[in-house]
């Protein structure tokens, strides 16, 4: 049988949930519209989410700018994704456009265009075909997917000399 106690959320009182929000943002940054969601879900009104927003902020618990660049870095660095993807995802969580300029403003070419042969390298391993023509293609498709630009690719790919 369904059992409706354990489904049940926990509500909590603005204080307890402004509580919780300070230590769910000290543990790593977080996007302003994840932490209204999470207010949302722990069971308070518009009113009370928009005023311990403000208080987070405030306090410097959150600071958007603070998180795109955290998570524009981080995801380059430990899961290899491109700026188109990074900005797809950043914009999913609703991180304004002068905010994801400014975060893309921090990523080295260097260590960009290092990161995508790194990725071409470790992918070209797994590539059982022998023609050259399928090689290259199936990398680049790969990058693509990974959020690279076309143009960034191509230069890496012929630097490979593929």
């Amino acid at each position: 049988m369904f059992d409706e106690e354990k489904t049940r959320k926990k509500i909590y009182t603005p204080k307890q949930a402004l509580l919780k929000a300070e230590s769910y943002c000290a543990y790593q940054e977080r996007a302003q519209q994840e932490v209204r969601d999470k207010l949302y879900d722990w069971g308070l009104h518009q009113e009370d989410v928009e005023q311990i927003i403000s208080q987070l902020i405030s306090e410097n618990f959150l600071n958007e700018e603070r998180f795109a660049i955290a998570y524009t870095l981080g995801k380059l660095r430990i899961k290899s994704w491109g700026k188109i993807k990074i900005k797809q995802s950043l914009k999913f969580k609703r991180v304004s456009e002068p905010l994801i300029k400014i975060a893309f403003s921090k990523i080295d070419l260097d260590e960009y265009e290092h990161k995508l042969s790194e990725l071409v390298d470790k992918k070209q391993l797994l590539i059982k075909d022998k023609d050259p023509y399928i090689i290259k293609n199936k990398l680049f498709q790969y990058a693509l997917s990974r959020g690279f630009e076309s143009d960034i690719i191509s230069s890496v790919l012929k630097e490979k000399g593929l």
